[in-house]
């Protein structure tokens, strides 16, 4: 796995968590995306929510593990920290944050971009992703879509991205690869219920529209190095602003109440996280 995914910018899992977590996973999502907070504390990012959220678009919350335990215990599992701490090559791994995606049928793509690019507000900037499926992954139904390799392409100046139902998906992608000279060769993720991928923060993803007749919702994990420091430069770009107001005033320390480090590989984990559920996949 960590040479496809140093290689490639994207590594491809059967199996991530098991059959009866995807199921209780499926009925928290309705509960969260009806705005039911187990915890009574809301999501960090709430962009959709029954009832008054465009039913043509993507919905998304984003940290659903500081409002939802059965989520929290998922992504804050040490086996898929260890995971991406392995294949990032960090001395560990830390939540920065969640991504609960739901694209029901018909839905517009989702734009595609690089993560890394909305991670100016701390050091290093770097994150690495668990991408779970909670439906059949498919081309049909608008999966996650991976440019090979793309993780290797220059960094910098990043083309404009349009995240929400752009008219040509890969636009900025294509833009960056006519930078590159080279022809881009787009991969979608096709993977069963329960499966799914870890790929590498600078690498070129989006999504097309769910052309099918079938929900497709995935629970995402976004992780740091466990060493990851606020960088106050940044603090006003990319998705900075809703997340350095957990920042001290005179400290770059991110605190780990808001950003938990999952696994380190002298055994230090922050204390009180839930114990796993399921089978989950182990480096």
């Amino acid at each position: 796995m960590a040479e496809r995914f140093d290689a490639d910018g994207f590594a491809r899992v059967d199996r991530l968590v098991d059959d009866a977590v995807v199921e209780a996973l499926r009925d928290r999502f309705d509960r969260l995306f009806r705005g039911e907070f187990e915890t009574g504390v809301t999501p960090d990012e709430v962009n959709w929510q029954q009832g008054t959220g465009d039913p043509a678009l993507t919905r998304q919350l984003c940290n659903g593990w500081k409002a939802d335990r059965l989520v929290a215990a998922v992504v804050l599992s040490s086996s898929l920290g260890e995971a991406l701490a392995r294949l990032a090559g960090w001395p560990g791994a830390r939540i920065i944050q969640d991504n609960l995606l739901w694209k029901p049928p018909s839905a517009f793509p989702v734009g595609f971009h690089r993560d890394n690019a909305y991670l100016p507000w701390y050091r290093p900037q770097e994150m690495a992703t668990c991408w779970i499926a909670l439906d059949p992954a498919t081309t049909l139904g608008g999966t996650i879509e991976f440019a090979r390799g793309s993780h290797q392409w220059a960094t910098g100046a990043e083309p404009a991205m349009e995240f929400h139902a752009p008219e040509n998906y890969r636009a900025s992608m294509e833009q960056a690869a006519i930078a590159e000279g080279i022809e881009p060769e787009v991969v979608p993720l096709e993977v069963a219920t329960g499966g799914g991928s870890f790929h590498h923060g600078w690498i070129w993803h989006g999504s097309n529209a769910n052309r099918s007749d079938l929900h497709r919702r995935a629970l995402v994990l976004h992780c740091a190095s466990s060493d990851a420091r606020f960088h106050r430069p940044g603090f006003d770009d990319g998705n900075g602003p809703v997340y350095t107001r957990y920042a001290q005033p005179n400290d770059d320390y991110m605190d780990e109440a808001h950003f938990p480090i999952l696994w380190r590989q002298d055994g230090y984990r922050t204390a009180g996280l839930p114990e796993p559920v399921g089978d989950h996949f182990v480096v």
